[in-house]
């Protein structure tokens, strides 16, 4: 018995009287839910109803919201009505996407309304399907760079016969350029015959397909794709072909050029060779190649069969940063260069250098060559880099530099430059390094870039003047 709290006895378990404080609190407890609360008798409670918060309203929306690219917005939608109003005049219609709404449809009346449209140039936007161009029967330029567009369509015609055909736009196109978008598949590229320059670089691409009947195609630009092979049966047909531009994929040999006799520029740097091989009919015709950020070799460089050891005539930039050589042997014959890019070797001594000091003389005019000598070195992160002296016995080697790695020097070649270009300041004087601005420096670098860009252009116009005269002739 226990006294109750009226002084009376109350018998333990006696449910009758009013309740302890702590079956008190465990009621309130199990009514609160609070699932921890035990009563006076060591029972656990009754199981609690469990009260669920209502969600933000914004947590319920979530992966609801419209995508940018979802919301219908068509060329006329965008372009400023003034702009809109000339296209009739101009036939082109150009809008560049960089900032303000982005286009996401190309509209299925977009040739109904500008049926003479010479020039379609729609880029950095949200495009995903290529639509409404097929009755552009006039277009020479498409441009989608930098869209969300999966297929390439549209190019080809209806299929219709005698005064109804309709070729499609393909059959006009001069320039298709639908580089940065998500394309798997080129072949449809075969409906453009009288293409001249194509654009497919940082796409989905592994196979090159499509090109084989391009006869006027003179540049390609595949870069940053998939591609792993250089298929001749591809390749083999663009006898027009003076660039291609495969870096950044995963080929493993160059191969298939054999029958590209008018091939200028080659860039396959970024990939996976080990070797140079495969050019035997660019001989005569090369005047850059691109292949750093390979396995390349002194082996691997040395090809005298169909390599690099053949004798180029035209040969003036290479390009083999980022490679394993260990020595310039296998430049030693290429007298025609002007720019050695080798930043990022293993070349570690002064005596590796010298195999190209006889490239320093100004006496590289071979048959169709420009001479003049080496211009531009860059060895920069090789070992020898570091030597003591390192750009004044380079300068003393090869006398007819002008510019190691990044930075001028001096000397008669830089002087003469200097004054080509309307006798513009150096800022240095004899041999000693230069004093300007890094802004002054680049500008003048890119002015000498250009001067002598024009030059070669205007002596390749005339030796080509010459060889219509030579043939007319005969």
């Amino acid at each position: 018995a226990a006294d109750g709290p009226d002084g009376g006895e109350r018998m333990r378990g006696d449910d009758s009287g009013v309740d302890s404080g702590a079956d008190a609190a465990a009621r309130a407890a199990a009514a609160s839910g609070d699932i921890t609360a035990v009563s006076s008798s060591g029972a656990a409670p009754a199981a609690p109803t469990a009260r669920v918060e209502p969600l933000p309203l914004e947590w319920t929306q979530m992966g609801t919201e419209e995508h940018p690219s979802d919301r219908l917005a068509y060329p006329w939608d965008v372009i400023p009505a003034e702009e809109l109003q000339q296209v009739t005049t101009t036939q082109e219609l150009m809008a560049v996407g960089t900032h303000g709404r982005k286009i996401t449809r190309m509209g299925m009346d977009l040739s109904d309304r500008y049926p003479n449209l010479t020039r379609l140039v729609l880029r950095s936007h949200l495009i995903r399907k290529v639509e409404g161009i097929r009755g552009l029967t006039k277009l020479e330029l498409l441009e989608l760079y930098d869209n969300q567009i999966e297929k390439l369509e549209c190019l080809d015609g209806d299929g219709g016969e005698g005064d109804d055909a309709n070729p499609g736009p393909g059959a006009a196109l001069i320039t298709l350029d639908m580089s940065y978008n998500v394309v798997r598949d080129m072949r449809p590229v075969c409906h453009c015959p009288n293409l001249v320059e194509l654009y497919l670089a940082q796409n989905k691409l592994k196979e090159i397909r499509g090109l084989s009947g391009l006869k006027k195609l003179k540049k390609i630009d595949l870069g940053a794709n998939r591609i792993r092979t250089m298929p001749g049966e591809e390749l083999g047909g663009l006898e027009s072909l003076e660039e291609l531009w495969l870096g950044k994929n995963k080929i493993e040999k160059i191969e298939g050029l054999e029958k590209l006799t008018k091939l200028r520029r080659l860039d396959v740097q970024a990939n996976r060779l080990t070797a140079i091989a495969n050019l035997t009919s660019q001989v005569d015709t090369l005047e850059e190649l691109y292949l750093a950020h390979n396995g390349i070799d002194d082996d691997g460089a040395s090809d005298a069969e169909t390599g690099l050891g053949l004798p180029f005539s035209r040969l003036d930039t290479l390009d083999l940063s980022r490679n394993r050589l260990t020595t310039t042997k296998p430049f030693a014959h290429l007298t025609s260069l002007e720019e050695l890019w080798l930043s990022g070797n293993k070349i570690e001594k002064f005596e590796d250098v010298e195999h190209i000091s006889c490239l320093g003389g100004g006496g590289g005019e071979g048959e169709g060559g420009r001479g003049g000598g080496l211009n531009g070195i860059y060895l920069e992160m090789n070992p020898v880099a570091d030597e003591f002296g390192y750009r004044k016995r380079l300068a003393e080697m090869i006398p007819s530099l002008t510019q190691i790695d990044a930075d001028a020097i001096g000397g008669p070649t830089a002087a003469m430059s200097a004054m080509s270009l309307g006798g513009m300041v150096l800022g240095h004087s004899g041999g000693g390094a230069g004093m300007e601005s890094p802004e002054v420096r680049m500008r003048r670098m890119q002015e000498l870039a250009i001067t002598r860009a024009r030059e070669q252009q205007r002596q390749r116009e005339e030796q080509e003047e010459e060889e219509e005269k030579s043939g007319g002739e005969s």
